[in-house]
Parts: structure tokens; sequence; C-alpha cells
């Protein structure tokens, strides 16, 4: 596995991590961009998100792998209202009652995801709830993704700021403006937040990913 991707997980797991452990249970209730969820529900939401990588690693790999990264985040029916409203509703039901707790938990989850990721054998292909079928990095690549993203979410409903880390920022941008992503972070002149707002649509500055990825 690319060492790059492990340790984006672990380290934005972390500053994430530590960034719940921050709020005040006033901050728990506050809405985020990630309507109608509060700042609560998107940590309940990142939390299964990482634990769905030792659930996967449980199971019976499949025998191919039909989409990447990129592919995991393409606009179809796991975006149907239908589809929205369960993820909202399952991230509202399963949020803790207060940052602390929620901290704690996801510390634990985090390590959980972690171990079970580096066990894994090399070429582990995995199937996501939604029935793809994929590489565990790439799909490592996902939740690096989402636990980046939605920490600047979560950071910018408390108007703290971000902890985005440079490894987690190298993924994503990898992802979404393919090799020559070091070359958009210069030419923009951007800080990595600022370019990860930008692109996913986050902020009014104006820049088009390679790859746009449809978010939950």
């Amino acid at each position: 596995m690319d060492p790059l991707i492990f340790n984006a997980l672990a380290d934005e797991g972390a500053a994430f991590t530590a960034g719940v452990a921050a709020l005040s249970t006033v901050d728990w209730s506050r809405p985020t961009r990630c309507a109608p969820w509060t700042c609560g529900d998107l940590v309940s939401h990142v939390r299964t998100g990482f634990a769905r990588v030792p659930e996967m690693l449980a199971l019976p790999a499949p025998g191919a792998a039909e989409v990447d990264a990129a592919g995991y985040f393409r606009p179809d029916h796991r975006f149907d209202p239908e589809v929205d409203a369960a993820r909202v509703a399952a991230a509202q039901s399963d949020a803790l009652a207060g940052p602390a707790e929620a901290a704690a938990d996801l510390a634990t989850v985090c390590r959980q995801t972690l171990a079970a990721a580096s066990g894994a054998p090399e070429g582990r292909l995995v199937r996501t709830r939604h029935g793809d079928a994929m590489t565990l990095p790439d799909f490592l690549v996902t939740r690096v993704v989402e636990v980046a993203v939605h920490g600047l979410d979560l950071a910018d409903a408390v108007s703290a700021g971000s902890w985005l880390t440079g490894p987690a920022a190298a993924v994503v941008f990898r992802l979404l403006f393919g090799p020559q992503w070091t070359e958009v972070v210069r030419t923009t002149g951007w800080d990595h937040a600022r370019l990860l707002r930008a692109a996913t649509g986050r902020s009014a500055d104006d820049v088009a990913p390679v790859r746009p990825l449809t978010l939950g």
C-alpha cells in the first residue's frame, strides 16, 4: 500500500479527533453547511465512515475491482433523495451526546480502522455498502477525502482554524487534480484549506478539479 494513503488516514483521523475533543457542548448542536446536520451529526457520519473499514475486511473479498476512488464519488443512485435521507437519519440517530464522549469513541474507531488496514494482505479487495468492488487503498482514499472535507465543514461551523494535514491534502489533491496537483497549489498560491474548499464547492473561489467529486 502507498504509505502516503495510510499516513494520511492516520494523521487526518487524529487531527479530526483532536478537533472534536476541542468542541464545546454548545458547538455540538451548531448547524453545519451539510444541512440538516449539526456538528454532532457530522462527527457521527465521519465515525461511521471509518468504522466501515474493519467491517469490510471481516467479509469475503470480491473477485475483481470495479471502480477506483474517483468512481466511488460518481453521481448516481447513491445520491437519490431516498438514499440521502437515510444517510442523514443514520448520522442523526447514531450521534453521541457530546464532544468528549464522541472524541473518545472516535479515537478507538480510528485505531481499529488503522489496525485492520495495516493487517490486510497486499492487493486486498473490499466491497462497499453500495456494492462497489474496490481495492483497499482506493477505499482508504475515499475515507481520507471524507475526513478531510468534513473536517473543514466542522472547523468552519465553529469558526475554528483548519486542521487539514499535509498528507491528507496531498492524497485529496492528487485525486482531484491528478499528478500535477502541486502545480495547481503553486499557481493558485492558496493554502491547502482554501484550495480544498474551492475544489469541493465550499467557497466562491474559482478552481476546476480534473475529477469533480460528488460528496454526500
